[in-house]
């Protein structure tokens, strides 16, 4: 680098403002793997890169040129290379194009025979030792333009997670879906029970939320007669922060026409095994050590009869509130005042249960309290048609057959207003816009949300949400 800061603006007013690339490493690794040791190809490519390695034998040196698609060895002589002092003396994680014939080496290394270079940015932050891998997670999370050259298995979990997205994509296509967009900020919070982010909008002097779900306008769409719609974006909850929790986080949501729970819990299973074939080779994968078996179908069971078995005693939804109250407290559940029995049993289920389950499972028929969205269960009083799929003891996607009755939905609508106003910060608002599109017709509707975030968490092993977001939400440096 230059030894004082006029230097160092001479030597950016020197970078080019372009650069032709003729090909990526990775072509040309594929391109000229049967060049024999110490041929010469005849054909000259430019590369660019970061210069990761350099070192230097007398009046040669070699030097590693990294790229988004791997690395090439790069050859520069004093006799053949321009600026051959000057390039000797690059530091390392500078950016650099360089133009050569492909050869290899006498040790059958394929490398470009620099001949012309030219500095595209200098690294006037020296990276030392992180060319070996940074280790703190706060750096490599604050940092992640570090983290992304120094660990390249970092690199490797970003490029699965798009091609786990693209895939997505273009498998809900070819089954008929179209991709929409639907708004970010909200004037009504609704589509989950979470709390929002508020913020205010100075022109219309109005409040407005940050989405916490698109659901409610995907299901307006489907009133207007798209009948298979899905929307892959970011939805933001004002809430804790976790291995498994970030304030904003990618969900695809998706709703058909004339379908219901059970359509969707199908959708799921083989999309999801689809998408494991496709980044990890199989729907058996391994998760933190152990196989999971995505292979469908996943086993089918009912809340009820999962935290029966894992308590060995009978619980149920028609049981007593004091009863039910009662067992929650033995497992060390405090219940609040204002709970009903589902409340109850779901709070059983989420803190004694869910995080044993390990293989795929649909966890289904959901009490109606907690599910203000869902459709009545057509056979049991009190229960929806709504399930969680539980992998590996955490949640990755929720779905329901979707409720379609606009005065059933006002009256769930109003008992949100009313757990509102008793202190509930989670619970939805009034949102009349909504009923009125009901008024319209919306037709028998399966609803899915997968949170995609968990889902490359899954299929790439990572323990941490954050290993799979780019840029984390983190404490600003200066309140640490």
């Amino acid at each position: 680098m230059s030894d004082s800061p006029k230097d160092d603006q001479n030597e950016l007013s020197n970078v080019p403002y372009s650069f032709a690339v003729t090909s990526d490493t990775a072509h040309i690794r594929q391109s000229f793997s049967d060049l024999g040791q110490g041929e010469s190809s005849g054909i000259t490519h430019s590369v660019a890169g970061r210069i990761m390695l350099l070192r230097t034998q007398g009046k040669i040196a070699f030097a590693e040129l990294r790229d988004s698609s791997g690395h090439v060895q790069l050859f520069a002589s004093s006799d053949a290379t321009e600026d051959f002092e000057k390039f000797i003396s690059l530091s390392l994680g500078t950016w650099i194009g360089a133009i050569g014939e492909v050869m290899t080496t006498r040790r059958g290394e394929l490398s470009i025979k620099v001949v012309k270079w030219v500095v595209l940015a200098n690294a006037q932050r020296g990276f030392g030792d992180k060319w070996h891998g940074v280790t703190d997670p706060d750096t490599r999370y604050r940092q992640r333009y570090v983290d992304l050259w120094a660990n390249p298995d970092a690199r490797t979990v970003f490029v699965q997670r798009s091609k786990i997205i693209s895939e997505m994509r273009r498998y809900l296509e070819d089954m008929g879906f179209m991709e929409v967009e639907t708004p970010l900020l909200h004037s009504v919070a609704g589509g989950a029970l979470a709390r929002p982010f508020t913020t205010h909008h100075n022109a219309l002097d109005i409040d407005l939320y940050l989405r916490i779900a698109p659901e409610l306008y995907l299901k307006r769409l489907v009133v207007g007669g798209f009948e298979r719609v899905f929307e892959i974006g970011r939805v933001f909850r004002n809430e804790g922060i976790s291995p498994r929790h970030n304030p904003e986080f990618t969900m695809l949501e998706l709703y058909q026409a004339y379908a219901d729970y059970s359509d969707m819990m199908e959708l799921t299973e083989n999309l999801v095994a689809h998408l494991a074939e496709l980044v990890c080779g199989s729907k058996i994968i391994s998760y933190q050590g152990k196989p999971i078996d995505l292979t469908p179908p996943w086993r089918r069971v009912t809340m009820e009869e999962l935290v029966s078995a894992r308590l060995d005693k009978q619980v149920r939804l028609s049981m007593d509130l004091d009863e039910l109250s009662a067992i929650a407290r033995e497992n060390e559940i405090a219940v609040a005042p204002s709970w009903g029995q589902g409340k109850v049993l779901l709070e059983i289920y989420e803190k004694t249960t869910e995080h044993t389950i390990w293989d795929p499972v649909f966890v289904c028929d959901y009490p109606l309290e907690v599910s203000p969205l869902s459709r009545d269960h057509r056979y049991k009083a009190d229960m929806v048609e709504r399930f969680e799929v539980i992998v590996a003891g955490r949640e990755l996607a929720n779905a329901f057959s979707e409720l379609v009755d606009p005065a059933e939905q006002r009256r769930r609508f109003l008992h949100q207003v009313a757990q509102a106003q008793a202190g509930d910060d989670e619970a939805m608002g009034m949102d009349e816009d909504y009923i009125r599109a009901l008024e319209y017709g919306l037709p028998a509707t399966g609803g899915l949300g997968i949170g995609i975030d968990r889902l490359v968490m899954l299929l790439t092993d990572q323990s941490q949400i954050r290993e799979v977001v780019a840029f984390p939400t983190m404490r600003p440096e200066q309140d640490r």
